[in-house]
């Protein structure tokens, strides 16, 4: 049994993604306390930036004819979908970033994609969970409703692409508790907390059932 674990948190030492993730991966832990966790955290080992369009460029080119710098790239790429593809169930913990997804987690995708083909459903019926957070709200009647380009694109790769079967866990108003200009929100903020933290708990036990047949 193996769980694929993905962060992409720029502060691990505070991420609130990663907190919620923590929640979802104990409860498959708890289910499955022999299995294996293969993780990835982008923002302490982050991908090479340069990375995706040298096996890009390098997937068009000849075997005879690629870089050394091609040749790992594209070793690069396998080696990421690869992670995918041997994953009994995944968790993915992706913060919100000026209104997107931040450059070392789309470099992630881009890998994936070079190594495993541009239509490959690498996560085909994995029980995926997805957590994302967010530092302000952005649901209808907010000041920044509809500035939120991550989650669709997020769901558009994971689902959609993809292919997996996935678990949306969203928590917005993450910085209301260090922000002056937020304090009225922040007893709404913790209950956004409560909330993701009670799904995570719900979502990581159907993640480990889903695979035990309970």
């Amino acid at each position: 049994m193996n769980l694929f674990r993905l962060d992409a948190s720029i502060l691990p030492g505070t991420s609130a993604s990663a907190e919620i993730a923590d929640v979802a991966e104990a409860e498959w832990l708890a289910a499955h306390p022999d299995a294996t966790v293969t993780r990835r955290h982008l923002g302490v080992d982050s991908l090479p930036a340069d990375a995706w369009a040298a096996a890009t460029v390098g997937a068009f080119a000849a075997e005879a004819e690629r870089t050394q710098e091609q040749r790992d790239a594209l070793a690069l790429g396998g080696t990421l979908a690869q992670e995918l593809q041997d994953a009994d169930a995944a968790i993915l913990a992706v913060p919100l970033y000026n209104y997107g997804v931040s450059q070392h987690f789309k470099t992630w995708v881009d890998l994936v994609i070079a190594g495993a083909g541009a239509t490959t459903p690498v996560l085909k019926g994995t029980p995926t969970v997805l957590v994302t957070t967010l530092g302000g709200g952005y649901g209808p009647g907010t000041p920044r409703a509809g500035w939120d380009h991550s989650t669709p694109y997020l769901e558009r790769v994971l689902a959609d692409i993809w292919e997996a079967e996935l678990t949306v866990i969203k928590r917005e108003l993450t910085l209301a508790a260090v922000t002056p200009a937020m304090a009225d929100l922040r007893d709404l903020a913790e209950e956004e907390r409560s909330r993701a933290l009670a799904a995570a708990r719900d979502a990581g036990r159907a993640l480990a059932g889903s695979l035990t047949g309970n």
